[in-house]
């Protein structure tokens, strides 16, 4: 079945003066043959959910349903307003633009490349727009009726619900949202996890989601054109492969950490750490989030993540007494860590934010912001300590889940392949907490030979993390998993 539009136009667009419209009185009618859409593009047409993502794998026609849905709807609604949004201009125009004025004739629509507007005979306009980190003021306060965000994993959620903000307007068109993905980027976890997971927030609807998955597989029309696209997808390597021939948004989770795995990293959660493990607080803070870490050091300098928060629109006062209320008194901290800005003076006291946690209680150890070396001491510690069948030297409790979740979305910085990149801001704050512990040279445990440990061994006492993984009888005050 082919996609094919058939409209009576009042007149003629002019595509001269700015690309404003002008109209000659001379009717007529103009039949679009569109192609066929296979059935997965069909759904995404037919989608009525106010959320609609589209893809998940390469080369399933997400960015030609895309076309073809904006341009149906200038149609099919007169005044419609209409953003297609992408990260950059360049692929913008490229790969919307250019192939749009090819498909729309003169006579439905004009393009002013000045203001990058298509305007429709009958009314309706199709902005076209790119959306970098520093470019939320460009939609601040606008409307429009049907938003499309071309590779949305490009994207952040802030900007995602930015955009989203802008679904309003005075006219009946029912207000929807088109995003077409691919699994990886600074997006992948947000749109993973609204649309793939299903894993939803105080406000958000489950109903106002909706993903339609589709593979090359889906698209007969590539396949025909270019039957060697499927092999070179088969020929990738092993996670690339499972991410861009069958969309597994499983297999590029960790761009920048493919060294963290949960069934390698994660392990259950304590209930009590052995007394003479080393033990450090180190956390990241603004007013936008103060995240903080509890980890403890066992003999052989295994580090194990064991608690974490994260809190927003905290002052000085209010992290410490946060920081240190999660503390039990029992847990003799060593340590904790901070980064370097927290030294800068203040203008406005002349105090820096260090003295500040200092005279709140939370004394304060310095660590480098060398970001490269310290995302390299992260990778280290996520390897095996000792030998390959050896356990990492870092290890995560499942009690972390923020860090669980935010360490395998980092993604690599496109201009410095050797740094992570800094968006979306708001998953780098617990990472940046861990990054500063591993960059920081902090000691391991020191055994000592006590009467009271020959008591506890010879009882069959539990006294590090891996006898407690194989039973035995477990004193209460050593480690051990309920």
């Amino acid at each position: 079945m082919g996609a094919s539009f058939q409209k009576q136009i009042p007149g003629k667009v002019s595509a001269q003066t700015m690309g404003y419209q002008k109209f000659k009185n001379s009717g007529g009618a103009v039949r679009i043959d569109l192609g066929d859409l296979n059935p997965k593009q069909k759904l995404f047409c037919q989608s009525r959910s106010r959320y609609t993502a589209y893809g998940g794998a390469r080369g399933g026609g997400k960015t030609h349903v895309l076309r073809i849905k904006a341009f149906g709807g200038a149609l099919t609604y007169p005044g419609i307003r209409i953003l297609i949004v992408r990260k950059e201009y360049p692929e913008l125009e490229q790969n919307i633009i250019l192939p749009m004025r090819k498909l729309i004739p003169p006579e439905l629509a004009a393009y002013n490349g000045t203001m990058r507007m298509m305007f429709f005979a009958n009314g309706s306009v199709i902005k076209f727009g790119h959306y970098g980190p520093n470019d939320d003021d460009e939609y601040q306060g606008v409307e429009y009726d049907w938003i499309f965000m071309e590779e949305a994993t490009q994207f952040s959620e802030r900007q995602f619900r930015t955009l989203g903000a802008c679904l309003r307007g005075a006219t009946k068109v029912p207000r929807r949202m088109y995003l077409t993905c691919n699994p990886g980027g600074i997006g992948h976890m947000w749109v993973k996890r609204l649309f793939v997971d299903r894993e939803y927030r105080d406000g958000e609807k489950p109903e106002d989601y909706t993903f339609i998955p589709a593979t090359v597989d889906d698209n007969p029309q590539l396949l025909e054109a270019s039957p060697e696209y499927k092999q070179m997808l088969d020929l990738l390597p092993e996670d690339v492969r499972r991410a861009w021939r069958y969309g597994d948004w499983d297999a590029l989770a960790g761009t920048f950490f493919p060294e963290f795995r949960r069934e390698t990293h994660v392990v259950p959660p304590f209930r009590r750490i052995p007394g003479e493990w080393r033990k450090y607080r180190v956390f990241d803070y603004g007013l936008d989030m103060f995240a903080c870490l509890w980890i403890a050091v066992d003999y052989d300098g295994r580090a194990y993540v064991y608690r974490e928060v994260q809190q927003s629109g905290l002052i000085v006062s209010q992290a410490a007494k946060l920081a240190l209320d999660l503390t039990p008194p029992w847990e003799q901290i060593d340590c904790t860590i901070a980064p370097p800005d927290m030294w800068n003076r203040q203008k406005d006291s002349g105090k820096s934010m260090a003295e500040l946690f200092a005279e709140n209680g939370l004394g304060l150890l310095k660590a480098s912001n060398n970001r490269i070396q310290g995302w390299m001491a992260v990778k280290e510690m996520l390897k095996p300590l000792k030998s390959d069948k050896d356990r990492a030297g870092l290890l995560v409790t499942e009690e972390c889940v923020g860090l669980i979740r935010n360490l395998p979305a980092i993604q690599h910085d496109e201009k410095n392949p050797s740094d992570c990149a800094a968006e979306p801001h708001e998953i780098t704050h617990i990472c940046d907490a861990l990054r500063y512990f591993c960059v920081t040279r902090t000691l391991g445990a020191e055994r000592t030979e006590t009467a009271e440990e020959d008591e506890l061994l010879s009882a069959g006492a539990v006294t590090d993390y891996d006898e407690a993984m194989t039973g035995g009888d477990v004193d209460m005050g050593y480690l051990c998993y309920g």
